[in-house]
């Protein structure tokens, strides 16, 4: 191999950017371009990716000219990106796994290592984040994918070897977005595609949460050059509606984490001892020795989502000579997303009744039942509104100048705001709790995958609609916004025909807010009268047919099946009548949690890349750069002023005015990268990586200020940041041998070891903030207590709600339709400390990674049929330890994963059909509301995907996409299978499009 054909290998993705013609040349990779003469510009525009197979080759010639362990998809036409989702597309590169929502991907695990450190680029950029998920804000720095549409896309990049030039954050990778660039393409580009939507998660529904069976997509890209290939234009966008929906079946506020040897007279929610009411109803109680899971609630829930998602690009470029070019790009996106949410619940009050439980060491129950010999319990049928609205808006700058024939240098700029907030007239997250109060008995079958609750009603249920009430209800609104305002200067300097000195240095500025507040009226047992809700309002349904996929075999015969669906916004107007004010239904926007924190960084690279020969045609590149980050964090949050005991198991925190607090931190790293590569022969290429990357933490791990979440008679629990943490610091080891056996076809290999250090976990520390008191266990309690002959929280309610109305901070406002007093009871002086476990973000222990990456890409000569395939296999010692109730540091994210591509193209039609599997893993180590922080696990889920293409002209093309062919069910869990979290059943999803390219 001659050193020019080897100094092309140095400059690949430019230079493939242009040979595939994909309408773009990222700002990133622009500094390393040669300038093309307009000779060899016009023949490498005629080179267009057409279809499945183009597509492959160009992402096997990325992999094979890059730098280090590169992996990438390239659109197979204008406008036409494999899959329908950017993070369903990326799961088909080897070591990437998906986080799905609502039946979509949306956030992307790398080698193990979660979103929140992967970084993301647009065209070499840095992309803020800020999203609402249907309760909370994700607080957190991943990209969610889901936000941008896929249509306007051409390329995707994963970097999974460190490059120096790259901003830092992405452990995992790094992930850079490519789009439009007109002056690589002197070509007129026009194209409009079109596409019908029919989700069948949508059939599985209430009709009153459901939406329009079938939805729009409109996509269209213009590109276009002027003035003698002096002057560019592109402009491209989408529109896509989307109603879908996911039933859901679960404990979705977690369980109770208890030793074995816990006495009844310690916890309310112990199991009773031998001697104790329902004490000798239990088979195979939980031995000393063990750990045992009780559950809080069960829940079977139907939602349905309407999805709007907005995207548009424009880019002006400007050459106004040779050797310099001028681009001015502005990139929007905008998601709204609108739930609607029907639910039948029942909460534990843990009136044990007969229990049957799995053998330790950790004991889950089999058969958890209830009987409630003081009065009734609530049947809850909630409902809840969410209305949130996620938008990007990024302005950018660049300027690319050919200073000499050694030297390059280029500018780029952009200022970019992601912000999240509400987008219903109530506030973004909004639920009303209604219920009737008529639960006799309660039982809920663990033992299968699906788990069957069963309802003892007292009375006569048919006439259950009129005892239908408003109980609690919850307004909260959420905001966040994340800016980011980014300078970085480049530089490459020729030395030589075999050498390179690449170089440059930055500033970021990032700013991110996130605030809440929260209007919630605690009147659980109770709000107004059953008489103030028309009887019309409640609509009778049955629950059992919108869970058919999720139960499976499993036997239905005692599982509740009757229950009332409404209009969410009908019973609020009800509610706001009865009460003659809507001060409590509806959110405000005088947010008492406010927190804000500013991260200022400087960096600076250099990197020196050259060739030789040492028996065989090898590369180096060497770099170093330096990080230097101060971090500021202000926050504005709520000061508790007291507890009340509001319903059987429920309780409010009392907050006054909120106060302030700042905090900072600061931080700065030499991170080394070197990357090495020999070509053995035409065939055989090895490649070696060193280097070392940090990730930062998540924006809820470094805001200031401590906030209380909740409180229940076991204890409460909170959060606080902690601004002076260090990111992780990972070093990362990479080999791989890859063999290119044919066209279109190669079989590769590779190792990887990530050795992390200040791995970030969370530290739960016992506090008794504000010296609030608690009305449970005080000596009123055990009064009452000894009166009703054990700790029964209805019956103690009633004892000192009758018996001290008025008095001690007790104050009775009525009884329910089941007799019970109603009212607050609020700690007093001398009542036991309220202690609360606040969580703490803290930099622990340190830990590895290590991998191993299989891929496979065969095309069967010139049949027009191939595969594609990859397995990875990770492992880490940061494992969850399930029968350990301490602190613990786990790795969130790490899965095994596979994936199985099968197409056939020709000259009309194009089939792709593909498998993604991804093993199961841990995806949160504190799910647990109480008792202690508990795991979740996600288990193992596959999904088959299928599109079909027909080319019927050059000019027209169609589309048939089906998305879940096998329609999954996914599971999560938590310390045992048994302890079973949630039972998510969304459905299958189909398109059928059509594309016209002018």
């Amino acid at each position: 191999m001659t050193r020019n054909l080897r100094r092309r290998h140095l400059v690949p993705l430019s230079r493939l950017a242009a040979a595939c013609a994909v309408l773009i040349a990222p700002t990133l990779q622009a500094q390393t371009a040669e300038p093309a003469k307009k000779d060899e510009g016009a023949q490498l525009d005629t080179v267009v990716i057409t279809g499945i197979r183009k597509s492959l080759d160009s992402s096997l010639d990325l992999k094979r000219k890059a730098q280090g362990v590169v992996d990438g998809i390239v659109a197979e036409d204008i406008g036409k990106f494999p899959d329908t989702n950017l993070a369903e597309s990326m799961q088909r590169i080897a070591g990437v796994s998906i986080d799905r929502a609502n039946g979509e991907g949306s956030r992307v695990t790398v080698r193990g290592v979660g979103p929140d450190f992967n970084l993301v680029l647009l065209n070499g950029r840095q992309m803020p984040a800020a999203n609402l998920a249907d309760t909370t804000a994700s607080n957190a720095r991943s990209f969610d994918f889901a936000n941008l549409a896929s249509e306007g896309v051409a390329a995707l990049e994963v970097y999974k070897t460190g490059r120096s030039e790259n901003p830092t954050g992405g452990i995992g990778a790094t992930i850079n977005i490519k789009t439009a660039r007109p002056l690589d393409n002197p070509k007129t580009v026009a194209s409009f595609g079109a596409k019908l939507v029919s989700d069948d998660s949508n059939k599985r529904l209430p009709g009153v949460i459901a939406g329009s069976q079938n939805t729009p997509e409109l996509s269209g890209i213009y590109s276009q050059v002027f003035a003698d290939g002096t002057f560019g234009i592109a402009l491209s966008g989408s529109l896509q509606k989307r109603n879908s929906g996911y039933n859901q079946a679960g404990v979705p506020n977690g369980w109770y984490s208890k030793p074995g040897n816990l006495a009844n007279a310690n916890d309310w929610t112990a199991l009773p001892l031998p001697n104790e009411p329902g004490g000798s109803k239990i088979t195979n109680r939980p031995k000393p020795t063990d750990l045992y899971e009780v559950p809080q609630n069960l829940m079977y829930s139907m939602n349905g989502i309407e999805r709007t998602r907005t995207n548009g690009q424009l880019v002006l470029q400007y050459r106004p000579m040779k050797d310099l070019t001028l681009t001015l790009d502005k990139t929007y996106s905008e998601n709204k997303i609108h739930t609607k949410r029907s639910e039948l619940s029942a909460w534990f009050n843990f009136a044990y009744d007969k229990t049957t439980w799995a053998d330790g060491p950790i004991a889950s129950p089999l058969i958890f039942s209830e009987l409630y010999t003081n009065g009734p319990a609530d049947v809850a049928m909630g409902g809840a509104y969410y209305g949130t609205k996620n938008k990007n808006d990024s302005t950018g700058f660049n300027a690319v100048w050919r200073a000499s024939e050694r030297l390059k240098l280029e500018l780029d700029a952009h200022h970019s705001v992601a912000t999240a907030g509400a987008d219903s007239p109530y506030g973004t997250n909004n639920a009303l709790g209604v219920s009737m109060q008529n639960r006799a008995s309660d039982r809920v079958d663990f033992s299968g995958k699906f788990p069957v609750l069963g309802i003892g009603l007292s009375g006569n249920p048919a006439d259950s609609a009129s005892l239908m009430q408003v109980t609690g209800s919850s307004f909260r609104n959420a905001y966040m916004r994340n800016a980011i305002d980014q300078a970085q200067i480049k530089g490459k300097y020729t030395l030589s025909d075999a050498s390179n000195l690449d170089f440059g240095v930055g500033l970021t500025k990032v700013n991110n807010r996130t605030a809440f507040a929260n209007v919630q009226q605690n009147d659980w047992g109770g709000h107004n009268k059953p008489s103030d809700y028309a009887d019309t309002l409640w609509q009778a349904d049955t629950i059992q047919q919108y869970f058919s996929r999720a139960m499976g075999s499993v036997d239905r015969s005692a599982m509740v099946n009757n229950f009332f669906v409404w209009d969410f916004n009908a019973v609020r107007d009800a509610a706001v009548k009865a009460d003659g004010s809507d001060k409590w239904f509806k959110a405000t926007d005088n947010f008492d949690d406010d927190r804000r924190t500013q991260e200022r960084s400087t960096s600076a690279f250099v990197q020196y890349s050259a060739d030789f020969d040492w028996g065989v045609p090898m590369s180096a590149a060497l770099g170093l750069r330096y990080e230097r980050t101060k971090v500021d964090s202000q926050a504005l949050v709520p000061i508790a002023t007291g507890i009340q005991w509001v319903s059987a198991n429920e309780f409010a925190i009392l907050k006054g005015a909120p106060g302030f607090t700042s905090l900072s931190g600061k931080y700065s790293y030499l991170l080394p990268s070197i990357d090495w590569e020999a070509e053995l022969s035409s065939q055989w290429k090895v490649r070696a990586s060193f280097g070392e990357s940090i990730g930062r933490p998540g924006w809820d791990k470094i805001q200031g200020g401590q906030t209380l979440t909740e409180y229940r008679a076991g204890g409460g629990t909170g959060n606080q940041g902690n601004p002076g943490l260090k990111p992780l610091l990972s070093k990362n080891f990479d080999f791989s041998a890859e063999y290119y056996y044919a066209k279109s076809s190669y079989a590769a290999i590779g190792i990887f070891r990530k050795n992390i250090s200040n791995y970030i976990g969370t530290s739960v520390v016992p506090m008794t903030p504000f010296s609030l008191t608690s009305p449970i266990n005080g000596a009123l309690f055990k009064e009452a207590a000894a009166s009703c002959g054990g700790a029964d929280l209805t019956c103690v309610r009633n004892y000192l709600l009758n018996t001290y109305n008025g008095r001690m901070g007790i104050v009775k406002t009525g009884v329910d339709g089941s007799g019970n007093a109603l009212g607050t009871i609020a700690g007093q002086s001398g009542d036991p400390m309220a202690v609360f476990n606040i969580s703490v973000p803290t930099n622990q222990r340190s830990d590895h990674i290590n991998g191993l990456e299989l891929n496979v890409q065969h095309a069967f000569g010139r049949s027009g049929f191939g595969l594609a395939a990859n397995y990875t296999y990770v492992r880490s010692g940061l494992k969850f330890k399930d029968d350990d109730l301490q602190d613990q540091n786990a790795l969130v994210g790490l899965s095994n994963s596979a994936n199985l591509v099968g197409f056939y193209e020709d000259d009309r039609y194009s089939v792709r059909m593909a498998y993604n599997w991804r093993g199961e893993f841990l995806n949160s180590t504190n799910a647990a509301v109480n008792g202690g922080s508990g795991p979740s696990y996600t288990e193992p889920y596959g999904q088959w995907d299928l599109s079909i293409g027909y080319k019927y002209s050059p000019h027209l093309s169609f589309q048939f996409e089906a998305i879940n062919l096998n329609d999954g069910v996914i599971r999560t869990h938590g310390r045992t299978r048994l302890e079973v979290q949630s039972v998510t059943q969304t459905g299958r999803r189909f398109m059928v499009g059509a594309r016209y390219t002018f």
